[in-house]
């Protein structure tokens, strides 16, 4: 057994069934840790007289994504840990297709599967990915036809949604920073990963089905909004040095503007400056300067590399 499958729950009762059922179908051997957090819809009663096999981890509140996977990842004994949203289907050669590339692969630290929208399963979720020097995530293929990836590529980061990380690496990154809370977790440990040299890959043959936003209940709202901005001002201030940063202050200023103006339209634009200030003041706490990632000259080449997709990302996002 090669993979530890942590999902983590809050309030996804009517999710985790189908969830548990395509893991069980899977043609590898896997272990299963569900992390419920807090959840006020039985979820953790009922996974435990439905699902004994798998194992539980109980918050008595909700702790947030970060602070889920983190606990799955430290109670995981296997080299790899696949990391499944709870309002998902994998199919059954999903996780064998992950595995398959991180051993063929050297310096992998993630690789993702294919998400195919669960309401329109011939539409791309997303396949990896990609950050640009404006300062902006977005996701690979969303809402374009899913046969149009289906070749393995590098990405910038991979949706944590559904990802297979090599948990050493992840001892080696840091595991997901609980500061952020929900959103953009995925992008920080990415970042981080290539800041060391490693590299992340999307696998297309390996397919998840994904009802998206299944703890939050739509796309926009003013909890991911507001988590969105905070992270994204700190995921810059962390990974960034500050020579990068001025590099990048132009486009992230547009960037940011774009955002701004992007959720005045959809009725969040005070929701986002909001964000977006609660981002500033986290830079500026204790604990954000502690998460900060120092500045070592022998990972420059690394930064460069970085550098040169950031700006590429812009366009690639067009």
């Amino acid at each position: 057994m090669k993979t530890t499958v942590i999902i983590p729950n809050f309030n996804g009762k009517h999710f985790l069934e189908k969830c548990l059922e395509s893991v069980a179908k899977s043609t590898v051997s896997t272990s299963v840790i569900v992390v419920d957090n807090g959840s006020a819809d039985g979820s953790a009663a009922w996974l435990s007289e439905n699902y004994p096999e798998a194992a539980l981890i109980a918050f008595s509140e909700n702790k947030g994504f970060c602070a889920a996977v983190n606990a799955g990842i430290c109670a995981a004994d296997t080299p790899y840990v696949f990391l499944l949203n709870n309002d998902t289907e994998i199919e059954p050669d999903c996780i064998e297709r992950l595995e398959a590339v991180m051993e063929r692969e050297k310096g992998v630290f993630s690789v993702g599967a294919k998400l195919l929208s669960m309401q329109e399963p011939e539409v791309t979720d997303a396949a990896g990915d990609l950050y640009s020097a404006l300062g902006w995530a977005y996701a690979i293929g969303k809402g374009k036809p899913g046969n149009r990836y289906r070749k393995r590529r590098e990405v910038f980061s991979n949706c944590a949604a559904a990802a297979l990380y090599r948990k050493d690496l992840l001892e080696e990154t840091g595991l997901f920073d609980e500061a952020h809370f929900a959103y953009l977790e995925d992008v920080d440990v990415g970042y981080r990963a290539r800041i060391l040299g490693y590299r992340n890959l999307v696998e297309p043959a390996a397919v998840v089905y994904h009802a998206g936003s299944g703890s939050t209940g739509s796309r926009y709202n003013a909890f991911k909004v507001t988590h969105s901005a905070r992270n994204n001002v700190y995921l810059i201030y962390k990974n960034m040095p500050f020579l990068q940063l001025l590099l990048n202050l132009p486009f992230l200023a547009i960037g940011f503007l774009g955002k701004f103006l992007f959720f005045c339209k959809k009725g969040f634009g005070d929701i986002y400056a909001k964000g977006f200030l609660e981002g500033v003041r986290l830079c500026r706490t204790p604990q954000g300067r502690l998460k900060k990632v120092k500045f070592l000259w022998k990972n420059l080449k690394n930064y460069g590399k970085i550098q040169l997709e950031l700006w590429k990302n812009i366009f690639r996002r067009f």
